[in-house]
């Protein structure tokens, strides 16, 4: 494989993650509007899984009537989102040089599991909430596996 092939791959997919870290960001600011309409159109879903939507919204639209500035916390997540996909410019203009952002974001990918499977129990997250958070990590280690494989074939041109 050619040096421009596999470094629009790379670019590619590195474009990629960074559009779906900023999708999940830019969407944490209106988390109790988005729960709200969820929570409208969840009845169709599992019983578990709607009381589980309906109780979320109404945690969060009561948390943000009578204590709005704990939202805040959720602002400084997105915001969070927001500058760690700033970070993988990097890694798009030299993957190379720059290996070791890929390497840090595969191991955020891993630690979700540890995070989730420990906070969630004690900050009482349903299990299956768990598995969905736990997904992200699994899920986003995917690209970044592939973005990492390329940059070392990359390295060896």
């Amino acid at each position: 494989m050619n040096k421009e092939k596999l470094s629009r791959q790379i670019r590619n997919l590195i474009i990629f993650f960074i559009v779906v870290i900023l999708f999940f960001g830019i969407t944490a600011f209106p988390i109790e509007s988005e729960i709200r309409w969820i929570d409208s159109h969840s009845k169709s879903l599992p019983g578990f899984l709607a009381e589980w939507l309906h109780k979320v919204h109404v945690g969060l639209k009561e948390t943000n009537a009578a204590f709005p500035f704990l939202a805040y916390g959720t602002d400084w997540l997105a915001f969070a989102h927001l500058i760690i996909a700033v970070l993988f410019i990097g890694p798009l203009i030299d993957p190379v040089k720059n290996k070791w952002i890929i390497d840090w974001a595969i191991l955020c990918c891993i630690f979700v599991f540890p995070l989730a499977l420990i906070a969630g129990p004690i900050r009482e997250i349903p299990f299956f909430h768990q598995v969905i958070d736990c997904a992200f990590g699994a899920i986003g280690i995917i690209p970044l596996m592939i973005v990492r494989k390329k940059i070392k074939q990359l390295e060896a041109l």
